[in-house]
C-alpha cells in the first residue's frame, strides 16, 4: 500500500503544471502566433522553441516564475516588478488572466489606477488556451 501511495504522489508531482492546464494546447500553439512578434520561447539550453520579438521577456518557464525576474530581460514595468516583490508566481489561471488586457489585470491585483504596459490588450478566442500552450514550457 505504502508503494502504491507513493507511485501516485510521485505521478502527480512529475505531471506539474500540465496537469492544471485547463485549454486546448494545439490552438493556444495557433493563437500564440499573435505573441511571437513580441515574445519567444527559448529553453534554457539555447533551443529555440518558437522564434520571436525580444520586446517582451522569453516565455519558457513563465508558467511558476515569479514576476519580473526573467533573467537578461531588463525592460519590466515598475508594476511587474512590484507584483514580483510582492511574492507574486504566474500559473496558468494567472496568464489566462493578464494575457487579454494586461493594464487592468495589474490595476486589479495592485489596486492602481491607470496602469500603462507595453503589453497591447490581446484579442484571443480563449486565452487559457495559450496559457495551457506556455504551461508545457520548462513545466518540472
Amino acid at each position: 500500500m505504502k508503494t502504491i501511495l507513493s507511485t501516485a504522489a510521485t505521478l502527480l508531482a512529475l505531471s506539474g503544471t500540465a496537469a492544471f492546464a485547463e485549454g486546448d494546447v494545439e490552438q493556444g500553439e495557433k493563437d500564440f502566433g499573435k505573441c511571437k512578434a513580441c515574445h519567444a520561447i527559448v529553453a534554457p539550453d539555447g533551443e529555440t522553441i518558437v522564434k520571436g520579438g525580444k520586446t517582451g521577456p522569453n516565455l519558457w518557464g513563465v508558467v511558476g516564475r515569479t514576476a519580473g525576474t526573467q533573467e537578461d530581460f531588463k525592460r519590466y514595468s515598475d508594476e511587474i516588478q512590484q507584483l514580483g516583490e510582492e511574492g507574486f508566481a504566474w500559473t496558468v489561471e494567472e496568464v489566462a488572466a493578464y494575457t487579454p488586457n494586461a493594464s487592468e489585470f495589474l490595476e486589479e491585483k495592485l489596486g492602481l489606477d491607470k496602469v500603462r504596459t507595453a503589453m497591447t490588450p490581446q484579442r484571443l478566442k480563449e486565452p487559457a488556451d495559450v496559457a495551457a500552450y506556455l504551461a508545457q514550457f520548462g513545466a518540472e
